[in-house]
């Protein structure tokens, strides 16, 4: 019987894998790139970064959230990707093309770049660069944080703790931000222009935060 080897761990020297081991006691695989694996702390909810710049507008505080390129990922609770296709269907977005998914167990995604730290000279701001719009806290739980499922019931009103919407309310949202970018496509965002200026970005829990800027 074959054996699985697991992919090895970044190295220690790498800062960017130290700062995720370290600061926020995630786990991340060798690169490059260094990648975060989800469904351990978190999973990821993935959409086109015009939808995903509007859902940041709708909600004043979310989890943690990235760009990469023309997606932007949204940081929910663990288990939060099985979830997904039930809530469409509940939501009555089943069967709609949505390009709305979610990376969750045994998932990976590229780690992005500190906040407050510049992007190295090979990661020159392209739009393959993966950067924080609403970065995790060092020293917090990041579960605390994100958008979990929390039943069906008043899940349209209600919301999270610290004013994070429940994953039915942000999955809502989404849907309808991506159908509506699908029907009425806008210009793209660039990453350049959405990521926090530097050392003064803000945490993940405030609004405001990011210029957004279309090109």
């Amino acid at each position: 019987m074959a054996l699985t080897v697991p992919p090895p761990r970044a190295p220690l020297g790498s800062p960017l894998a130290q700062w995720y081991e370290r600061e926020l006691g995630w786990a991340v695989l060798a690169g490059p790139p260094v990648r975060l694996l989800t469904g351990l702390r978190f999973d990821v909810l993935d959409l086109p970064a015009p939808a995903g710049a509007a859902l940041l507008g709708r909600f004043g505080r979310t989890g943690p959230v990235a760009l990469m390129g023309r997606r932007m990922r949204f940081l929910v609770a663990a288990g939060s990707a099985e979830e997904l296709p039930g809530l469409l269907d509940w939501l009555e977005w089943g069967g709609v093309d949505l390009d709305l998914s979610a990376v969750g167990a045994d998932g990976r995604i590229t780690a992005p770049v500190p906040p407050g730290r510049s992007v190295p000279p090979d990661r020159d701001g392209s739009r393959e660069t993966a950067v924080w719009l609403r970065p995790p806290e060092p020293g917090c739980e990041v579960e605390a944080t994100l958008p979990a499922f929390t039943g069906f019931a008043g899940s349209r009103g209600g919301g999270g703790g610290g004013g994070t919407p429940d994953l039915v309310r942000l999955v809502d949202a989404a849907a309808t931000e991506c159908h509506r970018a699908r029907l009425f496509p806008t210009k793209s965002v660039t990453g350049s222009a959405l990521a926090p200026r530097g050392a003064g970005a803000k945490r993940s829990g405030n609004a405001g935060t990011q210029p957004f800027a279309f090109s």
